[in-house]
């Protein structure tokens, strides 16, 4: 039974039919295939009402979402309801600063696993332990959601719907899961190149050489200033399922879960110490 923000009730009438809207493509189950999607979907779905989430997964699947933009902290989407004029949804998250972003930048160019990822446009698992290490998770733990509907339901079915085609948005470009945070693909891959020219080759496992007499006067100094060093946890090393990711991987699913993204737990289990 509906409510406006008054309190009062109101009749939940049959939403209009959108001509060519951003339908998403799972029509049954979990919307969003990839880890980063569906770790998305987990924090939505654990912190929105269930009832207006199968609502908006339903409208998500007949395309009721008009359009949407994602800038630095916000997602702005026009969802088609029951009125003329489509609803406004406005979805926020807190941005990181740009000194916040140097230092995670730094972080991610430092390591090969992480600059070879994301230069090849993927997105691995340990990054999200990475901004953790920060204090800077990189999924949102809470979210600032608003539309022009009466609906006093946070999220209405408006700002579900949108929430589901921004998740499977992810699935298509995981950069987006970082624009959102404040840095867009194309700067952060530039900064990962160690160049602002994009077109120019880069080997991510490369170590220019220089001659030892040239760097005799600052052999021995750090390349950090001691001024920006401060204790952070340790990451370990390797990760135990780096095989997996050197692979191709099977194209086969159980339940619609790729089975390598079965493979990484057991392997993280696998390499775990015993309990005393």
């Amino acid at each position: 039974m509906p409510f406006d923000r008054s309190g009062q009730f109101y009749e939940a009438a049959r939403a209009i039919e959108v001509d060519g809207g951003l339908a998403v493509r799972s029509k049954r189950g979990k919307i969003g295939e990839q880890w980063w999607s569906r770790r998305f979907v987990d924090v939505l779905e654990g912190v929105c009402d269930p009832g207006r989430l199968a609502r908006g997964r339903a409208y998500a699947r007949k395309g009721q979402v008009v359009d949407f933009a994602l800038s630095a902290g916000q997602v702005v989407a026009r969802v088609q309801g029951s009125r003329p004029t489509p609803y406004q949804v406005t979805i926020r998250i807190a941005a990181f600063d740009d000194t916040q972003w140097e230092e995670i930048t730094e972080a991610l160019g430092s390591q090969a696993l992480y600059r070879a990822a994301l230069l090849a446009g993927e997105m691995p698992r340990e990054i999200v332990d990475l901004f953790t290490d920060f204090g800077l998770p990189l999924f949102p733990s809470e979210l600032n959601i608003d539309c022009s509907c009466p609906d006093w339901g946070v999220p209405c079915k408006h700002g579900s719907a949108a929430l589901y085609v921004l998740a499977e948005a992810f699935d298509d470009d995981p950069f987006l899961v970082l624009a959102w945070r404040g840095r867009a693909r194309e700067p952060l891959l530039d900064a990962l190149r160690g160049t602002a020219d994009p077109g120019e080759a880069f080997d991510p496992l490369a170590v220019p050489e220089e001659p030892l007499a040239d760097r005799l006067a600052d052999y021995y100094s750090p390349a950090v200033s001691l001024g920006r060093l401060r204790e952070r946890p340790g990451r370990g090393g390797t990760p135990p399922e780096l095989l997996l990711r050197a692979l191709d991987p099977p194209p086969v699913k159980v339940r619609h879960i790729p089975l390598i993204d079965l493979l990484r737990p057991v392997y993280r289990d696998l390499a775990a110490p015993p309990e005393e």
